[in-house]
């Protein structure tokens, strides 16, 4: 969990530097009513000793899959896929009922999280053709 949440810290740091658009405030909200939502689903079922970990992390966890939301759209569904890929592995540990294979589905949705969130950066970082610029020079312009 630890390794992870370091890699969560380096998505909202490479998010923070694009600072592509503002986040709309209901998707903020949406987001944090699905954390305290699974958060307070999960606890009772969460040993005692997993309860404030998980819920940090998955607090981390939110605030990465936001930050991706604001960096455009394929950015923002592989946050919401790595979001549930991990709920999956959260609802394990809770002994929550997971669909057949869960290590499949878990392992799908987080190479397609890694994926999106990768070609939504590169994506953004590409180089897209502009206006031409005006020319300059002394033939018949002004200065």
């Amino acid at each position: 969990m630890g390794c992870f949440a370091a890699g969560h810290l380096c998505y909202l740091a490479l998010f923070a530097r694009a600072g592509r658009r503002r986040t709309a405030p209901w998707a903020v909200a949406g987001y944090g009513a699905a954390w305290l939502g699974t958060v307070a689903l999960l606890w009772p079922g969460l040993e005692p000793p997993l309860r404030l970990p998980v819920a940090g992390y998955s607090l981390l966890l939110t605030a990465m899959g936001l930050g991706a939301l604001g960096a455009g759209r394929w950015t923002g569904l592989g946050g919401a896929l790595f979001l549930l890929s991990d709920t999956l592995i959260a609802a394990g540990l809770a002994g929550w009922p997971r669909p057949p294979v869960p290590q499949f589905w878990i392992m799908a949705g987080y190479a397609a999280a890694q994926w999106l969130l990768t070609a939504g950066v590169l994506r953004d970082e590409t180089p897209r053709p502009g206006p031409e610029p005006a020319p300059t020079g002394s033939a018949g312009g002004a200065v």
